[in-house]
């Protein structure tokens, strides 16, 4: 894990603290959170006055706050923050956003500071578990989505006359896989309706405001002929193309419940257990049914257009 993390991202971290107002030890006092990480008691004393750093810091920023700045733990050799290992580094992050420093609310604010600092570097910080209600979290290595958070077959296509509001939902998704999973899935479940509606538009199909995800779905199957039931039953292979299909309608009906059972829907009454795998796998399986209609979409438009080319050259009505 070590080396990983670059002196321009530690830098860009430590100075947010002073420029969003962070104070690093939170509720804590500088000593007691930084007995937390280290063995205060074993680390020497910069003041020959004292036997030990957790006097030492005592003194110097408890009784008289004034003797060091602010960031002065970031260049402190003794903690080796600024220089040491990733390992050491994710470790003062983790204790910043810990329940013991801040409520929960504060911390939600910081990781939108780490997140996106580290990212790039390959890492973020992502809630493991939880101490009495309030959510713990630990650094990890960022596992990239399959389709990528932005997803090209999605955010870059010309077919669909008013596509704005899907790019609401990817930014939606990307905002907040990893800060907040529950709502990324929720967004992936709105995301693949609003598709399923705008395809039904543009072919002129009807669908009423109550129609569930997945009967959106059938009629899009239907209207576009990519249903299972479309395929002959002679066809070479059509056995694994009907499963196919029939995967991506499962698909579709597993991302309405996983919302509305670990997601943001039907106002629930205990904290949902989604984690960021989870809204992967949403954001990757919503990203396959979408890419296969924008594709069968596409393929439709392509053989109508040489049909008409067709026509035209030969003089055929």
């Amino acid at each position: 894990m070590s080396g990983q993390i670059t002196e321009v991202t530690r830098r860009h971290i430590i100075d947010a603290f002073p420029l969003q107002r962070i104070g690093w030890s939170g509720r804590l006092s500088e000593p007691e959170f930084l007995a937390r990480i280290y063995n205060l008691s074993e680390l020497p004393s910069n003041d020959r006055r004292y036997d030990n750093a957790y006097e030492d810091i005592q003194q110097h920023r408890v009784r008289n706050p004034n003797d060091w700045e602010d960031d002065y733990v970031f260049t402190d050799g003794r903690f080796n923050i600024l220089w040491g290992t990733d390992e050491n580094f994710l470790r003062f992050l983790e204790m910043t956003v810990h329940p013991l420093v801040r409520s929960a609310e504060a911390a939600a604010q910081v990781l939108d500071v780490y997140n996106t600092a580290l990212r790039p570097d390959g890492y973020h910080l992502v809630q493991e578990g939880d101490i009495s209600g309030q959510p713990v979290f630990k650094a990890r290595l960022v596992q990239g989505s399959f389709h990528g958070d932005m997803p090209k077959a999605i955010a870059t296509q010309p077919l669909l006359t008013d596509d704005g509001v899907l790019h609401e939902h990817l930014r939606r998704i990307n905002d907040s896989l990893t800060r907040d999973p529950a709502n990324a899935i929720a967004s992936s479940k709105e995301l693949l309706e609003s598709l399923f509606k705008l395809i039904l538009n543009q072919e002129n199909v009807e669908f009423a405001r109550s129609d569930e995800l997945p009967a959106l779905y059938k009629k899009v199957g239907e209207a576009l002929n990519v249903n299972a039931e479309s395929v002959p039953a002679s066809a070479r292979g059509s056995q694994t193309i009907q499963k196919l299909l029939r995967t991506l309608a499962t698909t579709v009906q597993s991302i309405a419940e996983l919302r509305n059972e670990i997601g943001t829907g039907h106002g629930r009454t205990v904290p949902s257990i989604a984690t960021e795998v989870h809204a992967r796998l949403a954001l990757n399986g919503t990203v396959a049914v979408a890419e296969f209609l924008l594709g069968t979409l596409h393929q439709r438009r392509t053989n109508t257009l040489r049909e008409t080319a067709g026509r035209q050259r030969t003089g055929s009505p």
